[in-house]
């Protein structure tokens, strides 16, 4: 499996980035209230990269060979570290999206400014653990002299 390459997430953020400030602007014209994450958003994205990284934990265990576990499980948690980094790029850019709108606006609504806020920054968490437990889940190579192939 290919690791996650940072212009995937960038791009990926950057659609993001256009969703939601476009989203926002289209609801605000047909005069319904702005989007704004809810902050349980935020501490949902904060959970799943804990138990993201408490799952990646055993896997990098047997990566330094300090103990053994079964090798599709291995798999398992990096596809999910992989979806995560996916899903984690997506709503960063919406979040910076929203939050772009929110700040363009003439009178600035604190709480909503705040709570998008929150939300980019759990994003942009939950993407960092994705990248640290893909990057446990990888294998040491066999013969340290070794070069490795591009």
């Amino acid at each position: 499996m290919t690791r996650t390459r940072p212009l995937h997430l960038i791009l990926l953020a950057a659609l993001g980035l256009i969703a939601g400030y476009a989203l926002t602007t289209v609801l605000v014209m047909q005069g319904w209230p702005a989007l704004v994450p809810p902050l349980s958003l935020a501490a949902a994205l904060v959970l799943i990269g804990v138990v993201l990284l408490l799952m990646g934990r055993p896997v990098r265990q047997a990566a330094a060979g300090e103990r053994r576990v079964d090798p599709f499980y291995a798999t398992r948690v990096v596809v999910l570290a992989q979806s995560s980094a996916f899903a984690g790029a997506v709503l960063a850019g919406g979040a910076a999206g929203i939050e772009l709108f929110l700040l363009t606006r003439a009178v600035v609504s604190v709480g909503s400014t705040l709570t998008a806020a929150g939300t980019l920054v759990a994003a942009l968490a939950l993407v960092a653990a994705a990248l640290v437990v893909e990057h446990w889940c990888s294998l040491p190579p066999d013969d340290p002299t070794e070069e490795t192939s591009p």
